[in-house]
């Protein structure tokens, strides 16, 4: 029988009969855009990750194209942050016509190397855009200390208590594969000063407080009121999920797999959006996987600074070294929040055989 990377399906079917109850209310309803249910989930996600507002808007990149455009990030001005993460967040940067200023990660947390950064910072620097990636906080506290805003890139992390409190704004998916997800597109964008979520509200709907007078070029971009709906159950269960998720990488901890590859350090606040291992066999290992019918998958390869549509920067092979060879060695194996001891075990089975270590 095949293990899924991640099992999407297996977290929600408890929850079915409430989000049918749920969507079949927004279809008695007759009110799809902008309706009550959206207007609850921002009061709901607001109060959840302690900040004075959310935005709802339609994807995790939208989010972060309507934050930088609310901050005023544009043509002559540079935003730094990693390139070992989904293309999206420099896309979103090169979007508003600013230069994505790409610097490298720390080997051990695979998050952005605040010296690295402040190397990088110049007089042109705008905003930092920290990734709290595969669900583990990105090093906010020495990010701050450089005095430039920070933009955090949360699509990952919702759900830990350390993300969204720093930043000017943070961002987050809803893609279905994420920690908090819906059952199609959707996005987040919370904020900790009130004006500028004001602006981000507006820029959503065209600019527009009352679609008469438009003060802003601005977006169509708005979280679906059904996928709201869905949001509002799921956001009930997300501490139970992530303590499940938290559960299941200790596990793959105690099954001895950090004896056979390198394991995502653990601390508060890390949420396991994804369980990435790194290991110098790393296809060795998911060709044995993949036999085995398990699920696997690898990351950024090529990282962004070597990304075609990105050539124009100037990047080449060797210019962030810790990034190029995380993406050379990272491997994820399943996890989700409910996932059995006993697919673990055979996960880690798989990994001792593609490696030869006898049990």
């Amino acid at each position: 029988m095949s293990v899924p990377l991640i099992d999407v399906k297996a977290q929600y079917a408890p929850l079915l009969p409430r989000v049918r109850e749920a969507i079949d209310a927004v279809l008695e309803s007759g009110t799809f855009i902008l309706g009550p249910n959206v207007a609850a989930f921002e009061e709901e996600a607001a109060r959840y990750l302690g900040v004075p507002a959310t935005i709802g808007v339609a994807n995790g990149t939208d989010a972060l194209v309507l934050a930088l455009d609310a901050m005023n990030v544009g043509v002559g001005d540079e935003v730094v942050c990693p390139s070992f993460t989904f293309y999206a967040t420099a896309e979103a940067i090169a979007r508003r016509g600013a230069t994505p200023v790409f610097a490298d990660i720390d080997a051990a947390t695979l998050n952005l190397d605040p010296e690295d950064v402040a190397a990088r910072v110049t007089a042109r620097t705008r905003a930092i855009v920290p990734v709290h990636l595969f669900g583990r906080p990105a090093p906010l506290a020495e990010l701050a200390q450089l005095g430039v805003p920070l933009l955090e890139d949360a699509a990952q992390a919702f759900g830990s208590p350390a993300v969204a409190r720093t930043g000017v704004a943070s961002t987050f998916s809803f893609f279905p594969t994420k920690n908090l997800f819906g059952l199609g597109d959707g996005g987040l964008v919370a904020v900790t000063d009130e004006d500028l979520g004001e602006r981000i509200r507006m820029l959503r709907f065209h600019g527009s407080k009352a679609k008469k007078t438009f003060e802003y070029v601005g977006y169509n971009s708005r979280l679906d009121e059904i996928q709201a709906a869905v949001l509002r159950v799921f956001l009930e269960q997300l501490d139970e999920w992530t303590r499940l998720r938290r559960e299941a990488a200790a596990r793959y901890a105690e099954l001895g797999l950090g004896e056979l590859v390198e394991l995502p350090e653990d601390e508060p606040g890390h949420v396991y959006h994804l369980f990435v291992c790194r290991s110098p066999e790393r296809e060795r290992i998911r060709h044995a996987l993949s036999e085995a019918g398990i699920g696997n998958a690898q990351y950024y390869l090529p990282p962004l600074h070597l990304q075609p549509a990105l050539a124009y920067l100037g990047h080449g092979p060797g210019d962030l070294p810790e990034t190029e060879r995380a993406a050379a060695e990272n491997f994820s194996i399943p996890l989700w929040a409910g996932i059995t001891a006993e697919v673990q075990e055979r996960v880690v089975d798989a990994v001792r055989v593609a490696l030869g270590v006898p049990a």
